[in-house]
C-alpha cells in the first residue's frame, strides 16, 4: 500500500468472539485476515481497513484472542464502546438469548448492524430487531456464509446457466454425531442442549435452511417438521450430567415456490456416512447435482443410468461412477470472510447487501413455524 493509497478506517465492535465460531471464522479467518491483507480493496490505490475492538465478559479469554489475532484492543465494557463514535458498527456473535437485546441497545446508539444467526430466540423479537434497524436508519446485516462456500458457489453457477431444466426437488442431509460427554468429551457447547439458553438444532439450523432455500430456490411457503430430543442426558463443560431439554433432531418438509418440494434431517444424533457433513441433492427435468461444503457432483439427463429393480440379484454397478465433478472454476475465499467483504463496501460505499436483518428474521420465523408444526403436527403456512 502506497503512501498516497486512501484508507477507509471502520471501527467495529466485535462483541461474542470468544466462542469457536466467533474466534475462528470472525475474527481470524475474517477481520484478521483482511487486516493481514492489506484491507479490502476498492481501487488500485483505495481500501477499507477494520478496526476492531474485542468485547465480551470473560478477560481472560479476552486476553488471550487479542494476542492470537494481533487486535490489541479489548473490554468487557459494552456500554463504553457503544457509547464511542471511533466505532460506527457493532458485531454480534454471542449465545443466541443475548443477542436481540445487544442488537436493539447497537441500533439506539446508532450503530450500523451485523450479526450471526439466529437474530433471535423467537420470530417476534426478530421482526422488532429488524424494524427498529429500518427505522433508525442503519445499514444492517446477518452472516449467511454458506452461500459462499464452494460447493454452493457452483451449484449457482448450474442453477444460473439453467442445467436442471424444471427443478423438482431438494433433499438435503446435514449432522454428525456430538458426544455426550460421559466417555468422550462433546464437540459443541453445553447450551446447544438447553431450551431454555437458546439451544435446539431447529432455531440453529433451519435459519440457515431458510436462507439457502430462498436463496437459490425460491420463496418459502410451508413446512412440516417432526423434531425430537433422541439424547436425553448430557455432560457439561465442567463434566456434570444435566437434562436436555432441546431438539438434537429435526425431519422436516418444505413448500417452495413453483412446485418444488424439498426435504431436510438434522441431527446432531447421527453417524456420517455421505460425501460432506452437509449435502444437498438437487433433482431436475435435465439433470441432478449433490453438492458439500466444497465438492459438487453433477448428472445430467444424457449420463443418466436405467436401473431395473431386482432385489435378487447382487447389483455390481457403482451409481457413484455417473457423477461427474464440477472443477474449480476459480479460487475460493473463506465463506465468512468474503461476506465480511461485501459487508464492509455496503458501509463504506452503500453497495448492495440484500442479506439484511429482516431476511434473517425469515429465518427465526421458519425455525418457530417448525417448532409449532412439531407440537401441532400439521403443515404451517409462511
Amino acid at each position: 500500500m502506497s503512501e498516497n493509497a486512501q484508507v477507509h478506517s471502520v471501527g467495529i465492535i466485535m462483541n461474542g468472539v470468544t466462542g469457536r465460531m466467533g474466534t475462528n471464522q470472525h475474527l481470524m479467518r475474517s477481520i484478521a485476515a483482511i487486516r493481514e491483507q492489506g484491507g479490502v480493496r476498492i481501487g488500485e490505490e483505495e481500501f477499507i481497513m477494520p478496526d476492531p475492538i474485542l468485547v465480551g465478559r470473560n478477560p481472560v479469554k479476552l486476553r488471550k484472542r487479542s494476542e492470537m489475532s494481533g487486535v490489541e484492543k479489548w473490554t468487557t465494557d459494552l456500554d463504553s464502546v457503544l457509547s464511542s463514535p471511533e466505532y460506527p458498527v457493532y458485531f454480534d456473535a454471542q449465545t443466541t438469548d443475548r443477542r436481540a437485546d445487544a442488537v436493539r441497545r447497537a441500533v439506539e446508539a446508532g450503530k450500523h448492524i451485523y450479526v450471526e444467526k439466529p437474530t433471535a430466540t423467537n420470530a417476534r423479537e426478530a421482526w422488532q430487531i429488524a424494524d427498529l434497524a429500518e427505522e433508525a436508519g442503519v445499514k444492517n446485516g446477518v452472516v449467511m456464509d454458506k452461500l459462499w462456500l464452494p460447493g454452493f458457489r457452483k451449484l449457482q453457477v448450474l442453477l444460473e446457466s439453467g442445467f436442471f431444466g424444471r427443478i423438482l426437488s431438494v433433499r438435503g442431509e446435514f449432522g454428525y454425531w456430538v458426544f455426550e460427554g460421559d466417555r468422550i468429551s462433546p464437540q459443541r457447547p453445553s447450551w446447544n442442549y438447553r431450551k431454555e439458553d437458546g439451544g435446539g438444532i431447529i432455531l440453529d439450523m433451519f435459519p440457515h435452511w431458510s436462507y439457502i432455500l430462498e436463496n437459490l430456490f425460491g420463496e418459502l411457503n410451508s413446512v412440516l417438521c417432526l423434531g425430537a430430543t433422541h439424547v436425553k442426558e448430557r455432560w457439561d463443560e465442567n463434566g456434570d450430567a444435566y437434562e436436555c431439554t432441546a431438539d438434537d433432531a429435526a425431519y422436516a418438509m418444505f413448500e417452495i415456490e413453483g412446485d418444488i418440494i424439498a426435504q431436510f434431517n438434522s441431527s446432531w444424533t447421527t453417524r456420517v456416512r455421505r460425501d460432506d457433513l452437509v449435502t444437498i441433492q438437487v433433482d431436475g427435468t435435465e439433470g441432478s447435482a449433490v453438492v458439500g461444503l466444497r465438492k459438487c457432483y453433477t448428472q445430467s439427463y444424457g449420463n443418466t443410468p436405467k436401473p431395473v429393480w431386482n432385489p435378487d440379484v447382487e447389483t455390481k454397478k457403482d451409481y457413484h461412477d455417473d457423477w461427474l465433478p464440477v472443477p474449480d472454476q476459480e479460487e475460493y475465499e473463506n465463506a465468512f470472510k468474503a461476506q465480511w467483504e461485501k459487508y464492509l463496501l455496503h458501509v463504506v460505499k452503500d453497495e448492495p447487501f440484500p442479506w439484511s436483518l429482516r431476511e434473517g428474521a425469515k429465518g427465526v420465523q421458519l425455525a418457530e413455524s417448525g417448532y409449532n408444526s412439531w407440537q401441532e403436527k400439521r403443515w404451517v403456512e409462511l
